[in-house]
């Protein structure tokens, strides 16, 4: 019998497929201020992930099965929007996964400076032995991913620990507040938050590889959230209280952080924290990114070699080969860039997952959901017209901003175009599935 991930392994993973550790939020005091970077990282996981994890949650336990999000979509919308869903995602998460290495280089390049010169090779072995391991196994990944989360986790506990036994904590000093701060620069502090907060939905694609699915996801989830909240907020309020420079945080990352709080010592476990959170990221957000072309080759959407399995490893490592050999080409792109790029899209695969939910609450009102939201469709409307917000708010300012943000929108808004044309290349040449539209509706 095939061995499932437990519940450790799955809070490791969603751990790291969600986070990775505050690694990423460095540049939000640059660009809100004190008082900006408390108060929007108080309210945006509120108004952005509860809606989406409650969704999640609710979805995952009607249908706990490979493919996750584009499974839902299908059965509420039909396979055209299922194609919307899982091409938006595909391509989202390789934008996402091109970040992972880089964000590795950042930390390494903090004990070796010379290894930016070799920038590429680096990000390509990490990028294939991450491959290896996901064609070994699941379970491999969530061990390993255990290992990478404790990592991570360590030094900002021994930072957080240091700090307050060393240093004098002024709550009354704390001020949430956006006032005297540019729209634009609302819209960029945004995306820095939702970026560290995005992807909940990646972790069910694989829930059948997961022991009793529901109970898992559920305990796996509150506890990845809880988490995320409490390190991300800790730190943002050390860096507050320990008086240091923005710019300098922005460019220096949170090892700076450690030396002024703790000393060289520190700033190099946070470091090495850093090259672990890229590894970890990297290897959970492949797992989860590797079943959707599975499920999507089995609708004929995607050549059917894609959802054959190892023979030894049971795994889609045709999938996980062509997944790591797209994202080999895309880790040139600016990291600036990547991040708009990936909150965008991120962002219309969502909302179809939102739409699911509401489709399938009316049509569907009596299927059994171990784990329901307890709004009616009214309230559901309500409760997603809160992310479609935030999202607005930070494509607005994005736009907004003086700096070089409209050539990563342009490409964006183009990816999202691009799934009703090869829908329509896929239709032309396979004009079956024009039957499958009907059938696989609900």
């Amino acid at each position: 019998m095939k061995k499932k991930l437990r519940i450790i392994q799955l809070s490791a993973l969603i751990f790291l497929t969600i986070s990775g550790g505050p690694y990423g939020l460095e540049s939000l005091l640059s660009y809100v201020g004190n008082n900006g970077a408390l108060l929007l990282l108080f309210i945006t996981p509120i108004i952005w992930d509860l809606p989406a994890i409650l969704t999640v949650l609710e979805l995952n336990s009607l249908m706990p099965v490979t493919g996750g999000y584009y499974q839902w979509v299908k059965r509420a919308m039909g396979l055209r929007f299922a194609w919307y869903e899982g091409w938006w995602t595909w391509l989202y998460t390789f934008v996402d996964l091109a970040i992972y290495p880089v964000l590795f280089m950042e930390y390494l390049t903090y004990f070796f400076p010379e290894a930016e010169s070799f920038k590429i090779p680096i990000c390509l072995i990490i990028i294939w032995a991450s491959a290896y391991l996901n064609i070994r196994g699941i379970i491999l990944v969530g061990k390993t991913a255990v290992i990478l989360g404790i990592a991570v986790l360590v030094p900002f506990f021994l930072l957080f620990y240091y700090f307050i036994t060393h240093h004098s904590v002024e709550i009354s000093s704390l001020s949430p507040s956006l006032q005297g701060i540019k729209f634009s620069a609302v819209g960029l502090g945004l995306y820095t938050i939702m970026w560290n907060f995005l992807g909940w939905d990646n972790v069910t694609t694989y829930a059948e590889e997961v022991a009793k699915p529901i109970r898992a996801y559920l305990i796996s989830v509150v506890t990845a959230f809880v988490t995320i909240f409490i390190v991300y907020f800790m730190v943002i309020i050390i860096s507050i209280q320990s008086g240091i420079d923005h710019n300098e945080l922005s460019s220096g990352g949170f090892p700076v952080l450690g030396e002024l709080v703790g000393g060289k010592w520190l700033g190099a476990l946070i470091a090495i924290g850093g090259m672990a959170s890229g590894l970890g990221l990297y290897a959970s957000v492949l797992l989860s990114v590797s079943r959707v072309p599975q499920a999507m080759s089995e609708d004929k959407l995607l050549p059917k070699k894609l959802h054959i399995l190892h023979r030894k490893y049971q795994t889609p490592h045709l999938s996980i080969i062509w997944c790591t050999i797209i994202v080999s080409f895309m880790i040139v792109l600016p990291f600036s860039d990547l991040i708009i790029m990936d909150v965008i899209i991120y962002g219309a695969a969502l909302f179809l997952e939102f739409a699911s939910l509401i489709i399938l609450r009316i049509k569907k009102p009596n299927s059994y959901r171990p784990f329901k939201i307890p709004f009616n469709v009214t309230g559901l409307i309500l409760m997603i017209c809160l992310p479609i917000a935030v999202y607005v708010i930070a494509l607005v300012g994005a736009i907004m901003n003086e700096g070089n943000t409209i050539r990563p929108i342009v490409i964006s808004l183009s990816i999202l175009f691009s799934a009703e044309i090869i829908w329509q290349i896929i239709i032309w040449r396979r004009p079956n599935l024009l039957k499958q539209l009907i059938h696989k509706e609900i």
